[in-house]
């Protein structure tokens, strides 16, 4: 009976191809087989373009179409198809990775891979490779301590609910709001109504061309990109 292979979900970090672990780098030159996502409109994958001065030459490359759709039947249709993909290579033996934006585990398109495989078979070989993640990295590039001493620290996402956002940065003393893109008009609304615009900071494109940090968020337009994040201080840093 052949062996299955195992599948290490690889996070790339934000964007500098630098930023990748030295175990990342080490698992990326051992694998037989690279899944990397991309849209069902266009096969560019950017967690790919961050990974590949990593990768060795003539490495097998999968590309995973996913629809950017809010249908979640057509949604699941798409993981369930893709993991049949990664199922029929580990179960030829081969080891594969799954390159994904930032941690694996968190907002990831890998958590739900995860998901679906291990509904499939839960014997499946799953390793989960942490990544830097956006927050961290944009912290560090502008020198901003996200939280000290009995600080609390929010993790959340722009395209929750607004109701919701205001009532999770009433009670949160520092916060990152991931997925800013979205609802930013309503969401910079919401920080200057609660006072906290002027110590909000956009950072768009983090270690990637057109980088962009916005020190002020009333000075960036109504949609910024999508790969935007805001990080929010209760008080002055």
């Amino acid at each position: 009976m052949t062996k299955k292979g195992t599948l290490y979900g690889i996070g790339v970090g934000p964007g500098d191809p630098e930023l990748l672990t030295l175990k990342a780098v080490r698992i990326l030159g051992e694998v037989d087989v690279i899944f990397a996502a991309a849209s069902t409109k266009n096969d560019y994958s950017t967690a790919y373009a961050i990974a590949k001065p990593h990768l060795k030459d003539h490495v097998r490359i999968v590309q995973l179409g996913f629809p950017m759709t809010k249908d979640e039947d057509a949604l699941k249709a798409a993981w369930r198809k893709n993991a049949e993909v990664v199922a029929e290579v580990l179960d030829k033996g081969l080891d594969a990775a799954f390159l994904t934006l930032g941690d694996p585990l968190t907002y990831s398109t890998y958590g739900y891979l995860q998901r679906t495989l291990l509904e499939m078979n839960p014997d499946l070989r799953l390793r989960a490779v942490p990544g830097i993640t956006s927050f961290h990295a944009a912290a560090a590039r502008i020198g901003l301590v996200l939280c000290e001493s009995k600080e609390s620290l929010l993790i959340t996402s722009g395209v929750a609910d607004p109701a919701r956002l205001e009532e999770q940065l009433n009670t949160a003393d520092n916060a990152v709001i991931l997925k800013a893109y979205k609802n930013f008009e309503e969401i910079r609304d919401l920080l200057n109504r609660l006072r906290l615009g002027d110590t909000t900071v956009l950072v768009s494109r983090l270690g990637m061309d057109e980088e962009s940090i916005l020190m002020d968020i009333n000075d960036a337009p109504k949609q910024p990109h999508y790969f935007s994040l805001a990080l929010v201080k209760r008080k002055k840093p």
